[in-house]
């Protein structure tokens, strides 16, 4: 192999973008020969790919993942492939950045111009509003309240003031926190002409991406916002897992609590309620959490890594969408 050859080929396909027949017409050599040079180029490293996203999407697990939950969209991360990505399938800010980047285009791949589009205040949310460029023209909504002390540059707050930007739509974000002290005073702030206009909007949504966490501390905001003896008495319940302030036990069921009466967010029959509802999970300690909100009834498609994904379907049998009967039961549990 001519090393001096291939390396010119190389820079002129590679750098200056030319065509393999612009290449073999200056070198007077075939376009078959320019080929055979660039694939000798990358064997013998007068090449070097590096591809620097350590993401992709795993699109077998995506599909098992949608047959299995009868899931309208699936998308499966996949941060194990590439050598020396296992600290960054290990980093649950890296997860949930590429879980958002993955949601973001999956966002924009199925919103339709006039759409109404929810967003709640979790990491991979979060994140899902740092990586969405293009949208088309719709309005995006907050689903719950700040978690932060800082109302006006909460992240929840930004990520829906960018998710609009994309498409050049209208923002309506929740100035409020998330948890009041008590139901009176939720229900005051309920009542500011702002916060009602974003309440108002909830009704309206089409699409939506929520968080799931479990019910774990520095996973669940909620959990992490209450008392001791509050999170002592959702685990009697059986609490498992957190979806946009609402806590679910392992069999799907919405744990009853007065918390609603304190919160300024999206009740859990509104959120039942959204014809696309997509989760949006992954780290270590999901699986579990994610597999009760599945059996919940309330997803039509789930963003997650490739570990989850492979521990949801390692169940020894289908879990497939709750039957009419218990999505009836689980709904009478609804504030």
């Amino acid at each position: 192999m001519d090393r001096l050859l291939a390396a010119s080929v190389a820079r002129r396909f590679y750098l200056e973008n030319r065509s393999k027949v612009d290449i073999a017409r200056e070198f007077d050599i075939s376009r078959f020969k320019v080929a055979r040079l660039l694939d000798a180029a990358v064997a013998h490293e007068i090449v070097r790919i590096d591809i620097t996203v350590p993401a992709e999407i795993d699109v077998p697990l995506s599909r098992a993942l949608a047959e299995r939950f009868r899931l309208r969209h699936a998308v499966v991360v996949d941060l194990t492939r590439s050598e020396g990505n296992a600290a960054a399938a290990a980093d649950p800010r890296q997860v949930s950045r590429w879980i958002g980047t993955a949601a973001a285009q999956l966002l924009a791949d199925i919103t339709q111009e006039g759409d109404v589009l929810g967003l709640d205040g979790s990491r991979p949310v979060e994140a899902l509003g740092e990586a969405v460029t293009r949208l088309p023209s719709c309005e995006v909504v907050q689903l719950s309240g700040v978690h932060g002390p800082d109302l006006a540059h909460d992240a929840a707050v930004a990520a829906v003031r960018r998710t609009a930007a994309a498409g050049g739509g209208r923002a309506f974000p929740l100035y409020a926190p998330f948890l009041l002290p008590d139901a009176s005073t939720a229900a005051l702030l309920r009542s500011q002409p702002a916060i009602a206009e974003t309440l108002g909007r909830f009704g309206r949504i089409t699409k939506a991406c929520v968080g799931i966490s479990a019910w774990e501390a520095s996973l669940s905001a909620v959990h992490d916002a209450l008392t001791e003896p509050e999170r002592t008495a959702y685990r009697a319940l059986g609490a498992c897992a957190e979806v946009a302030g609402h806590v679910f036990d392992g069999a799907g069921s919405v744990v009853p609590g007065a918390l609603d009466a304190r919160t300024i967010a999206m009740s859990a029959a509104q959120l039942r309620g959204v014809p696309e509802l997509i989760g949006l999970a992954g780290g270590a300690r999901s699986a579990e959490a994610t597999r009760a909100v599945l059996k919940s009834g309330l997803l039509t498609g789930l963003v997650t890594d490739a570990t989850t994904a492979r521990r949801l379907l390692r169940a020894d049998r289908p879990d497939h969408a709750t039957p009419p009967a218990a999505v009836a039961r689980v709904a009478e549990t609804l504030p």
